[in-house]
């Protein structure tokens, strides 16, 4: 199935898609890839943001604040949300629930690309409109969905591992 129909899917049936990720042999490309994705797509949501603020504060320039972006979300954070799904891994094992290390970080991951729509919608929104109580409430929407996906995936990721022992 293609990742939209996917991300549209994970919208209605969250854990029935991220079962479906994680089914298979170990894959570790495709986490990666499912990442990279994520964060490139969040980095595209933020340019509205960029281009607004650079608009109002001419002191750095719209170059300046995209390497910053670039270098946040395309380098840096993948390597954040690989230690926070070690950290998730770790937590998932001390609470008694056996899972693997791969099953968490897809679970992680593509929680976070499935909730890009909502930050490309953020973006538009910080972008355009600025500052304010719209742009707030679709931000909470975006972390809450990104929140949402992440604990019904790991419950997804447990039940497997459950399952495939069986």
């Amino acid at each position: 199935m293609s990742i939209v129909l996917d991300i549209a899917k994970t919208y209605v049936r969250p854990s029935e898609v991220q079962a479906q990720r994680m089914a298979g042999p170990p894959r570790e490309d495709r986490a990666l890839a499912v990442l990279i994705a994520a964060c490139v797509l969040i980095f595209v949501g933020q340019w509205p943001r960029l281009s607004r603020e650079a608009f109002l504060d001419p002191t750095i320039a719209i170059d300046a604040r995209m390497a910053g972006a670039l270098f946040a979300w395309v380098l840096m954070m993948p390597l954040v949300f690989y230690a926070l799904a070690l950290v998730l891994h770790g937590v998932m094992r001390l609470m008694g629930r056996e899972t693997t290390g791969f099953r968490v970080r897809m679970a992680l991951f593509w929680a976070l690309l499935a909730s890009t729509p909502l930050w490309l919608l953020s973006g538009l929104m910080l972008g355009f409109a600025g500052p304010g109580l719209g742009s707030y409430i679709i931000s909470g929407m975006t972390f809450g969905s990104f929140l949402i996906f992440t604990v019904i995936g790991l419950i997804a990721a447990a039940q497997n591992t459950q399952e495939a022992a069986l």
